[in-house]
């Protein structure tokens, strides 16, 4: 029997998807449903700790340490702060989606990736309620995008393939060497202030902010503002290498991921 080609698997994972589309739905409405099914505030916070921090770091900011952001600097950090929050939510719920439906995993069989893709779902509802309180504060700052705003989808598909590539990363990861998810916690803090989140990554020379220009959620998190906040188009050199990076990680983690999922059992 000949050994299964790069293209053969590809084309599988790809009408494995179309197949199980129904359950990836229906996966995605079970984890909304029991993520907000005994919290208070429900999808509220989703918006309260943006909120939140945006509040903090605009104290910070504004009037202990101020910075020139080109807009007012609350809508600059929510603005940032509701972008990462995609990213992070979503990995914080794909690290730990393998190992949290072990019985699945091991007696069932249906591409696994839905489970981190599941959760890149979920938080994509956080993300669209987010948005609400975005338009909020730009009307409410006088901040409204131009004709740029068409290079939106763009920029959200560019920022969800990155999010589901490192998501199927994780997942894959915590599931072999379970201490993954803490040191996760430690590297998502370091990772957000080496990114453009709630002050300018350009402000930073010398080495420090060359190795900071290597972020790629820098060039995505910048595209939003570029977009939202600013009237111009975001397909800066930086953003383009970001969205070619972002296909072939997702590439290549996900052909990773589906040629592992065989001993995934192995490993619960």
């Amino acid at each position: 029997m000949s050994e299964p080609t790069m293209a053969g698997d590809v084309a599988e994972m790809f009408r494995e998807q179309i197949e199980y589309r129904e359950l990836l739905a229906q996966m995605t409405k079970r984890d909304l449903l029991l993520r907000y099914k005994q919290t208070i505030m429900g999808v509220g916070w989703a918006v309260f700790m943006p909120l939140l921090n945006t509040a903090v770091f605009s104290v910070i900011f504004v009037r202990v340490a101020p910075l020139d952001t080109g807009v007012p600097y609350p809508l600059f950090a929510f603005c940032g702060l509701w972008a990462w929050n995609f990213l992070a939510s979503s990995l914080r719920f794909s690290v730990n989606s393998l190992t949290g439906n072990t019985s699945l995993v091991t007696k069932v069989y249906f591409p696994r990736e839905i489970f981190p893709f599941s959760s890149v779902a979920v938080c994509l509802v956080d993300f669209a309620v987010g948005s609400i309180v975005l338009i909020g504060l730009m009307a409410y700052y006088g901040v409204w995008p131009g004709v740029s705003i068409v290079a939106l989808p763009a920029v959200l598909l560019v920022h969800v393939l990155f999010t589901a590539a490192v998501a199927l990363l994780l997942a894959m990861a915590n599931l072999f060497y379970r201490d993954v998810k803490y040191l996760f916690e430690v590297m998502l803090t370091v990772w957000m202030f080496a990114t453009s989140v709630v002050y300018p990554t350009d402000l930073i020379g010398g080495r420090l902010g060359a190795v900071l220009g290597l972020n790629p959620m820098t060039p995505i998190i910048d595209a939003y503002r570029a977009v939202l906040l600013r009237g111009e188009w975001p397909f800066t050199p930086a953003f383009i290498i970001a969205a070619g990076a972002s296909v072939v990680l997702l590439c290549v983690s996900w052909f990773t991921f589906h040629r592992a999922e065989y001993t995934f059992a192995e490993n619960i």
